[in-house]
């Protein structure tokens, strides 16, 4: 019984809740070329649709239908939804597939995952802590976008309310709401492609497997709500209820779109990330 006990002796001060600090890991991450890299390309982009549209003139115009990105110019407001629009699709996947497909794989990578564990961090300990400091990074890139997008576009077509595509618009307060709730719902949806590269990063070695696995079968997702023939089945694809969002552009907010579209995507994320911890609890490290 007494070797027993001392087996199970810890060092003093030894507190596994303590390890591998957020702020620590945090810091790594900020530092990481990537990183930089990417904040740098979503804060690229509304300068790049900004010369776009000096270049080529006032969107719209082919079309008796007015869409959002025809009220680009408008003001600052609309400038930055438009940024949105272009964004959500595709280069919004990017970030978080790399924030979230890049944590334990690229350790693996390294080898120093093994020296991570031997340290002793927990193991759920290290989940923990790479999952909400990609969750922080992912949030940050997706609050950049639009607040960039609202600076560039308040410079070049001034400060005012956001013109609806239907017709009326919002007072410059209620836009702001507005954008906050694209922004929120926009990153919730989002949140499956997460817990693909999350769950991905915990059962390869490469980093570009994770992250390019999680694209890839977002993608995957995209085409198949285009399939019409499947029908209602399409509800319970995550993809189909990407642009919900717009309806927050609307003179009276719709909110039927956006919850089942939410509890989806939350439902998506949660088994996707228990399936991560539960894998990395019984994997074998060797790297």
């Amino acid at each position: 019984m007494s070797t027993l006990a001392e087996s199970r002796e810890v060092a003093s001060g030894y507190r596994p809740g303590r390890t591998l600090p957020l702020r620590v890991e945090l810091v790594r991450q900020l530092k990481r070329r990537r990183t930089l890299v990417m904040f740098g390309m979503l804060a690229a982009l509304p300068v790049v649709l900004l010369v776009a549209f000096q270049v080529g003139g006032t969107p719209g115009g082919n079309s008796n239908r007015v869409s959002l990105m025809d009220t680009a110019t408008v003001s600052g407001a609309n400038f930055a939804a438009v940024n949105l629009f272009a964004a959500a699709g595709f280069l919004l996947v990017i970030p978080v597939a790399l924030f979230f497909g890049d944590t334990i794989a690229s350790e693996a990578n390294w080898s120093s995952l093994r020296y991570l564990l031997a340290a002793p961090v927990p193991r759920a300990r290290l989940l923990w802590s790479k999952l909400v400091v990609a969750l922080g990074l992912s949030l940050a890139a997706f609050v950049l976008l639009p607040v960039v997008a609202l600076v560039v576009g308040t410079v070049a077509y001034g400060w005012g309310p956001l013109q609806l595509p239907v017709g009326g618009a919002l007072s410059t307060g209620t836009a702001a709401q507005r954008l906050a709730v694209v922004v929120v719902y926009v990153f919730v949806s989002q949140l499956v492609t997460a817990g693909l590269a999350f769950w991905l990063s915990t059962r390869t070695d490469a980093p570009l497997g994770a992250v390019g696995g999680a694209v890839g079968l977002t993608i995957v997702g995209q085409v198949l709500d285009e399939v019409t023939a499947l029908g209602d089945w399409r509800d319970f694809v995550p993809a189909h209820w990407l642009y919900a969002w717009t309806d927050a552009v609307q003179p009276q907010l719709e909110w039927g779109r956006m919850i089942p579209g939410t509890a989806i995507s939350v439902t998506y994320a949660l088994v996707l990330f228990a399936l991560a911890f539960r894998g990395f609890a019984r994997k074998d490290i060797v790297s």
